[in-house]
């Protein structure tokens, strides 16, 4: 690195977010774009995801999100010539119980009038769409036929082939040590540079990501933020005949924290505990496995029996209420940094990435979006214990309540 080494932006992680990020910045303008990555780029749950891909938010900021993101994704083989493996499968959220079901119709003509295709079906028309799927135990569902999945890999490589076309610098093995700020007016204060083990690189513009690691990001950077990681599971069935076909809706039974969808010739399942504390991925808990392996034979008799293909954990991330995180840097005293902005997709980088990215791009170079509203999904938020007056349903059960106050269990390491 060479020594007063200058950039029009610097993003902090490698992963979906600020990949597509750092290219949605140059291809808006931005002349040199660097990129710090601690590790290798996409390495962390960009490359350990399930890829699903959905516009069914919970609240009408997520729909725009999901919806731009799943155009984004349609869109790669003519913007960028190369793409995700984005797959149409239709998406089938289940309801449980009588107040899934309420709260179901009722998110269902949100969507509706948020410009998304979807529609309740009740249990019969879920299963003639999924015939693999059992007809008792579930009251239907909400159903959108324009959801469906990535193959994370390709995304990694998809996004790091359009970073170098664009003359994005990574910079691998460069970890992130803090910012360098100035005074601005009104007691706030203005980023001027980026610290790291390489050195210190001038600018006046950073987007901060990190996925899990984004709390001791946002650390580094003076501020506490209230993202964490926690273990996801993900299981490959062997093939079955059941699931040699071209499309097969997505399913999803979210009370349990399971959803599936193909792969392979087989059923792709992934999962969460809601009763497991936060933390860092380290195993496979085989118990829990097994168990969920048990719920989903009983709502998809065919995966009975079959063996597993490949199994393996990550961390993924999440905030306490499943939202998005957009907006500046705001210090643990309280005071706004400008130039900088934070990007997190709260567990949701392969549906929202591309979105969030976008909007983290506009915000850097900008300073307003079209993509969505960023008002409420800003720093400011939340309260001293991470409480937040907003709330999407529709993420995997971590954490358990957006009234919870994770304190300093989550942790992880920096970018």
């Amino acid at each position: 690195m060479a020594k007063g080494e200058r950039a029009d932006l610097v993003v902090v992680g490698a992963g979906t977010v600020g990949g597509w990020a750092s290219w949605f910045a140059a291809a808006s303008g931005a002349e040199r774009v660097i990129v710090l990555e601690r590790d290798l780029a996409g390495q962390g749950a960009s490359s350990r995801a399930a890829g699903v891909v959905r516009a069914q938010g919970g609240m009408p900021a997520t729909v725009a999100l999901g919806r731009f993101s799943i155009g984004f994704y349609r869109d790669q083989p003519n913007t960028l010539g190369t793409d995700s493996g984005f797959r149409e499968l239709g998406y089938l959220i289940l309801a449980m119980t009588r107040k899934d079901e309420r709260d179901g119709t009722q998110r269902v003509a949100m969507q509706r009038r948020a410009g998304l295709d979807v529609r309740w079906v009740d249990a019969d028309e879920a299963c003639r769409l999924n015939p693999t799927l059992v007809g008792e135990g579930h009251r239907g569902g909400s159903y959108c036929p324009t959801d469906g999945a990535i193959d994370p890999p390709r995304n990694v490589r998809a996004y790091t082939l359009a970073m170098q076309q664009a003359g994005v610098e990574l910079r691998e093995r460069t970890s992130f040590l803090g910012l360098r700020t100035s005074a601005a007016r009104g007691g706030r204060r203005r980023v001027t540079g980026v610290r790291t083990t390489a050195g210190t690189i001038a600018t006046e513009r950073v987007i901060l990501t990190g996925g899990p690691s984004l709390r001791s990001v946002g650390a580094l950077a003076g501020a506490r933020i209230f993202a964490g990681g926690a273990r996801h599971q993900v299981v490959l069935t062997e093939p079955h005949p059941a699931f040699d076909v071209e499309r097969l809706p997505m399913v999803f039974d979210v009370g349990a924290g399971i959803y599936w969808r193909l792969e392979e010739g087989g059923l792709l399942w992934g999962m969460s505990n809601p009763k497991e504390p936060p933390g860092p991925a380290r195993q496979i808990d085989w118990a829990y496995v097994r168990r969920m392996q048990r719920r989903l034979g009983r709502l998809v008799p065919a995966t009975r029996g079959l063996g597993m293909r490949k199994a393996w954990c990550g961390t993924i991330d999440y905030t306490p209420d499943h939202l998005p995180i957009l907006g500046p840097v705001i210090t643990t005293d309280g005071i706004t940094i400008e130039g900088t902005t934070v990007a997190s997709a709260g567990g949701h980088g392969m549906m929202w990435g591309p979105g969030v990215a976008r909007v983290a791009a506009d915000l850097a170079i900008d300073g307003k979006t079209d993509v969505v509203d960023v008002g409420d999904l800003g720093m400011d938020r939340f309260d001293e214990h991470g409480r937040s007056p907003f709330y999407d349903p529709i993420a995997l059960p971590f954490p358990p309540s957006a009234d919870e106050d994770e304190g300093e269990d989550l942790t992880s390491s920096a970018v």
